[in-house]
């Protein structure tokens, strides 16, 4: 395993975290007695293998129904020092509440102190505010730490990237958990950011979220070769030194072994990657064309100012990655949570795009003509049964 400092925690964090989302019996609390045994005994094999490889970060959530639970069955067994734990709570209007969910997950961990606390979730200017506000959220945390419960704080969010710089600009936070891989490298500006304050950076959900790799098409297959594209995505993100560690959503023990690959190339990442770079930026061209790849993205509005609250970004950007890469799997479930995934995943898919004019809010994209035709289009291609969050599964 390889480490790299994260930030100014000073801790030496590994490049690869154990996330905690997949291998929980469920995703809302229930009674220890009713986790079955095989489920716990699986955990238990997975954190297990996670330290046998090296990586001791294990990262959860308060949000990640009986996760806290059973990692609080097998992390006192392992020696505490040795061991980075995060979790998150979620930021709420009441600050005690706030403090309430966190004793709740330190006692579901079983442990006298966390290495890292996240407000988990800052993806609106309101969840900030209840953060940051006095006697809100942060400053609860902030009494945790001083009560020796918690040693660092830090953020999580699936925010829009200039929320994530006003928050990593209060200069309030030791770290940051945001997503940032190759299909979707927006939030750049944020990660420098956070890099000029100092911040550890954490990388979301490279796998899943980064294009759900572990079930990759044929064609990504080939244009990724000769890495796979899970590991061609890690290599992406950790050539660059800014990052971290990467989440690895491991759900059984196995999961860590294609991820263990890219640790071979990381000294010549670059030698690695360039071909692999070329090959999909050249594919993403022949199949949508040379303008379109540089200029799509141009004068999109924001969805506050988007009638019908469309997210046309995100509808776009989705129906490049199906027609480039073929990967229509990950674009339809992405597509289909628009309009379930609250702030997580804000805004609306193209169903009712007919309704609207939106020629106003187009008005500074030099596709503004096109667009409607294509929401529309892209409506058709990917439009599907409702998909909602995990944690509403």
């Amino acid at each position: 395993m390889q480490y790299r400092r994260f930030g100014r925690t000073e801790l030496s964090m590994p490049v690869f975290s154990c996330g905690g989302m997949r291998y929980q019996y469920q995703w809302q609390d229930v009674p220890k007695n009713q986790i079955p045994l095989d489920y716990q005994q699986n955990l238990e094999n997975t954190i297990r293998r996670s330290l046998e490889c090296g990586i001791n970060h294990i990262e959860t959530a308060r949000g990640y129904g009986t996760s806290e639970m059973q990692l609080g069955e097998i992390l006192p067994k392992l020696p505490r020092e040795k061991l980075i734990v995060q979790t998150k709570v979620g930021p709420s209007a009441d600050a005690q509440a706030f403090q309430s969910k966190f004793e709740q997950s330190l006692q579901f961990l079983q442990l006298e102190h966390i290495d890292l606390l996240g407000i988990h979730g800052i993806n609106t200017l309101e969840l900030l505010d209840y953060s940051l506000r006095s006697g809100g959220c942060l400053d609860v945390a902030r009494k945790l730490q001083r009560q020796g419960k918690v040693r660092f704080i830090g953020f999580s969010t699936h925010g829009p990237t200039d929320l994530i710089i006003k928050t990593i600009e209060t200069n309030q936070f030791d770290y940051v958990n945001l997503h940032w891989y190759y299909i979707n490298q927006g939030n750049w500006r944020a990660i420098e950011v956070a890099k000029d304050f100092d911040m550890g950076v954490f990388i979301i959900s490279p796998s899943d979220k980064g294009g759900k790799l572990y079930q990759p098409p044929q064609k990504l297959i080939d244009l990724c070769y000769p890495l796979s594209p899970m590991v061609f995505n890690n290599l992406f993100c950790l050539s660059h030194p800014e990052v971290h560690t990467l989440s690895l959503g491991a759900s059984k023990p196995t999961d860590f072994d294609e991820h263990l690959k890219t640790l071979e190339f990381l000294d010549k990442a670059d030698e690695i990657l360039s071909p692999i770079l070329i090959g999909l930026e050249q594919e993403a061209i022949a199949q949508l064309g040379e303008i379109w790849c540089k200029t799509w993205h141009i004068g999109l509005p924001t969805l506050e100012n988007t009638p019908g609250n469309i997210n046309i970004p995100v509808i776009l950007w989705l129906r490049n990655l199906a027609i480039a890469y073929d990967m229509w799997e990950y674009a339809k479930g992405r597509y289909n949570l628009l309009g379930n995934g609250s702030h997580w995943f804000p805004g609306a898919n193209a169903e009712q795009v007919e309704k609207y004019d939106l020629s106003k809010c187009l008005a500074k994209s030099p596709h503004a003509d096109e667009i409607p035709d294509i929401l529309r289009d892209t409506h058709q291609l990917l439009g599907g049964i409702p998909v909602e969050r995990l944690s509403k599964s």
